[in-house]
C-alpha cells in the first residue's frame, strides 16, 4: 500500500500494534494497529462511536488495552519511564480547565506539572497565547472565556511541555467558525516541526490538514493512505448528486438507463440521492437527468463537487457518515 511517505527516510516516532479494546460484549477498538512518522500530521477519522477516542486514550498511555500495545520511539508508553509519557501532549475532546485560574496561570501550573521551570513554563505560556490569539486575555481566568476561546487555551495547555508528538481528540468540536480556521491554520504551522496525530468525524478538516489518513469504523482499521490516493480511490472525474428524496427507486432500472457512461464511472444509489462519479460530468448532466426521467424518477435538487473523503468512507461502508 502506498502511504505517501517515502518509508525509508521517515522516522517512526509512534507505533500501535494489535491495540484491542471491550467493554462487556462490545469491541470499541479491535487489532488496531498504525505506524505514526516523525513531523506527520496523521488523521484517524471516522463515524460518532467508531472507536477514534478509545483508541486515542490507548494511544496516549491514558487507558490500558486488553492486547496490544503502543511503543515511542521504541520505548513501551504504559509501565515504562514517565519522560515517554512526557513526549506526548494529549488535547481532550472534552475540555479541562481550572476555572479560577487565569489563562497564563493555567499553562505555568501545566509546565511545571511536566517539570518545566517557572520562568520557561511563563516564557513558553505567553508564546502559546499570543500564538493562538489569547493575549488579551492572559489575565483572565479561564471560566470567562467563550467556548471556542477555552478549546484553544486547551490545546495550548498541551503544548506549554513542548512534547514531540500532540494528539488532539475533536480539535474543531463546538468551535465557531472563526476558532475553526484559526485552530487549523495553527495546526497546519505545527506542520515538519511535531508529529500531529488528531481524530475526527469531519472528513473535510481532515482532507485540509492530514498528510495521512487512516478510515476506522466498528473499531476496526477499513484504510490508510494519502487523502488524494483515497480520493482518487473512488473514481476519477467529479460527482454528480441528484436528489431522489421520497421516490422508490430500483437500483437495476437505475444502471440499466445509465449504461451509456463510461465503464468507469461509479454509481451509487443511496436511500435519498443518486451518487454518479465520472469524468466530464458537466457535459452529460442533461443526459443523465433526461435518462432517469424516462424510467420514471423526478430529479430534485442537482450538485457538482469534487471527490471527498466521505464519498471513500461512503463507498468502504455503505452509508453517509453522519448517520
Amino acid at each position: 500500500m502506498y502511504y505517501g511517505i517515502d518509508n525509508s527516510m521517515a522516522n517512526i516516532v509512534l507505533q500501535a500494534n494489535g491495540l484491542t479494546k471491550r467493554y462487556g460484549s462490545l469491541t470499541a477498538v479491535n487489532g488496531l494497529t498504525l505506524d505514526i512518522y516523525e513531523d506527520e500530521i496523521f488523521g484517524l477519522l471516522g463515524p460518532n462511536g467508531a472507536g477514534k477516542t478509545t483508541a486515542i486514550n490507548m494511544i496516549c498511555g491514558l487507558l490500558k488495552p486488553d492486547a496490544g500495545h503502543v511503543t515511542v520511539l521504541g520505548k513501551p508508553i504504559r509501565g515504562g519511564d514517565a519522560n515517554v509519557r512526557a513526549r506526548v501532549g494529549v488535547c481532550p475532546q472534552d475540555i479541562v480547565l481550572w476555572k479560577q485560574l487565569t489563562c497564563l496561570e493555567q499553562l505555568q501550573f501545566i509546565g511545571q506539572m511536566y517539570g518545566v521551570l517557572g520562568q520557561d513554563a511563563r516564557r513558553r505560556g505567553e508564546r502559546l497565547l499570543e500564538e493562538l490569539d489569547l493575549s488579551e486575555k492572559r489575565d483572565k481566568q479561564a471560566r470567562t472565556l467563550s467556548g471556542g476561546m477555552q478549546r484553544r487555551l486547551n490545546l495550548a495547555m498541551a503544548l506549554v511541555h513542548d512534547p514531540e508528538i500532540l494528539v488532539l481528540d475533536e480539535p474543531e468540536a463546538g468551535l465557531d467558525p472563526q476558532s475553526r480556521v484559526k485552530v487549523r491554520e495553527f495546526l497546519q504551522s505545527l506542520a515538519r516541526k511535531k508529529t500531529v496525530i488528531l481524530t475526527t468525524h469531519n472528513m473535510d478538516e481532515a482532507d485540509r490538514v492530514a498528510d495521512r489518513v487512516a478510515i476506522i469504523d466498528h473499531g476496526e482499521l477499513l484504510v490508510l493512505n494519502t487523502p488524494e490516493e483515497l480520493k482518487k480511490s473512488v473514481g476519477q472525474g467529479d460527482v454528480l448528486e441528484v436528489n431522489i428524496e421520497g421516490q422508490s427507486v430500483d437500483e437495476n432500472e437505475v444502471r440499466r438507463a445509465l449504461d451509456f457512461l463510461d465503464n468507469r464511472a461509479r454509481i451509487d444509489v443511496l436511500p435519498e440521492m443518486l451518487a454518479i462519479h465520472v469524468l466530464n460530468v458537466v457535459g452529460i448532466v442533461s443526459e443523465v437527468l433526461d435518462a432517469l426521467e424516462g424510467i420514471g424518477i423526478k430529479p430534485g435538487e442537482v450538485r457538482l463537487r469534487a471527490n471527498t473523503l466521505e464519498d471513500v468512507f461512503i463507498q468502504l461502508t455503505g452509508r453517509k457518515l453522519r448517520e
